[in-house]
């Protein structure tokens, strides 16, 4: 048995990412930018409707429909009722999970001088 006042656990795995969007709600169309984004859904930045409203989400020649789950007063949660699996929007999560996956150490180790000090660059 479950606990219906503990959350359920998240189907998707969420990913921090800055991707710019259109939203388009009942009567307007509002600039916002997503925070955090999985197959299932969004965080979104500066944009706010009223939960369990409907809008679209436009990106890169995609348009993704949503509803809104919470709204804060400059942010909100939507959940797709389509799972991403292709588009625009889905390239730029898979992007941003990939570079995730980089090793900042690796990066470093790569830009990293071979040589020490002057000697080397002779």
């Amino acid at each position: 048995m479950t606990n219906p006042r503990l959350p359920t656990p998240r189907r998707h795995q969420r990913t921090a990412v800055a991707i710019d969007v259109t939203v388009n709600g009942v009567l307007s169309f509002v600039e916002g930018r997503i925070a955090d984004l999985s197959e299932g859904g969004a965080r979104i930045d500066g944009v706010s409707l009223p939960a369990r409203s409907r809008c679209e989400i436009h990106y890169g020649g995609q348009l993704v429909y949503a509803v809104v789950m919470w709204s804060e007063v400059d942010r909100m949660g939507v959940r797709f009722p389509y799972e991403l699996t292709h588009g625009p929007l889905y390239n730029a999560l898979d992007r941003a999970r990939t570079a995730a996956m980089v090793d900042p150490a690796r990066i470093f180790h790569s830009q990293r001088p071979v040589t020490f000090g002057r000697r080397g660059l002779d």
